[in-house]
């Protein structure tokens, strides 16, 4: 099928007509996951006028095949894990641990990097949409789900150009509404729906966020 995106800057335009209500909406955050959910929710911020900030979760790859998710790790900490996958790669603890410490420290090198080591700003009664540039398997953004309900937001919204149908249903369940311009049928990879899904830099995150604290003064700092 023909490409459904040019690049993560369309995606994230056209996601941001999709929430256009949200405008200058009061104690609303977008909250990225780095690095190309980053660039989708540059524009969204844009558009909407809205803070724009990152939100740090990795995947958990299995022995022998960590381009498969046995699970996910928010900066939060918050763990999310997939028992099948554990199940069938007989995964050990010992092994679990290891992957857990690895992409711990690739967690503090970013949070370092985007935030300059700040935690995250105070989420206490504020609404969210939380982006991310194409969900497959959902690992790391139920992670990130899951990690966000536990620190008393007033709603979270999930917003994505494109994701599974299946992804779809269950994020119904998990967040207070759900946002997706495209569910394909045939679901291969995220980047088969951009004609240009080249990988994102540390560099681009942090320009990006750079622009979009610049267009909001004071109204995206981590320390808040």
């Amino acid at each position: 099928m023909d490409p459904l995106f040019v690049d993560r800057h369309d995606a994230g335009r056209r996601l941001a007509q999709a929430l256009i209500h949200y405008k200058e909406a009061p104690d609303t955050l977008i909250l990225a996951l780095p690095r190309g959910g980053v660039v989708v929710g540059y524009e969204i911020s844009r558009e909407l006028h809205l803070p724009l900030e990152v939100l740090v979760t990795r995947k958990l790859g299995a022995p022998g095949n960590p381009e498969l998710a046995m699970g996910a790790l928010s900066e939060t900490g918050y763990r999310h894990l997939n028992p099948e996958i554990l199940l069938s790669f007989g995964v050990s603890s010992g092994q679990l641990e290891e992957e857990v410490r690895r992409q711990q420290q690739e967690i503090d090198r970013r949070v370092e990097q985007y935030r300059w080591g700040r935690p995250l700003p105070s989420m206490t009664g504020r609404s969210v949409i939380l982006v991310d540039d194409g969900v497959a398997t959902g690992a790391t953004f139920y992670a990130s789900v899951a990690a966000l309900r536990n620190l008393n937001l007033h709603r979270l919204v999930a917003a994505i150009p494109v994701a599974s149908s299946q992804v779809m249903s269950e994020l119904l369940s998990k967040v207070d509404k759900v946002v997706i311009l495209e569910t394909p049928i045939s679901f291969a990879a995220i980047g088969q729906f951009y004609l240009d899904f080249a990988q994102v830099t540390d560099e681009e995150v942090i320009a990006c966020l750079g622009r979009a604290r610049t267009a909001a003064p004071g109204t995206n700092s981590a320390a808040e």
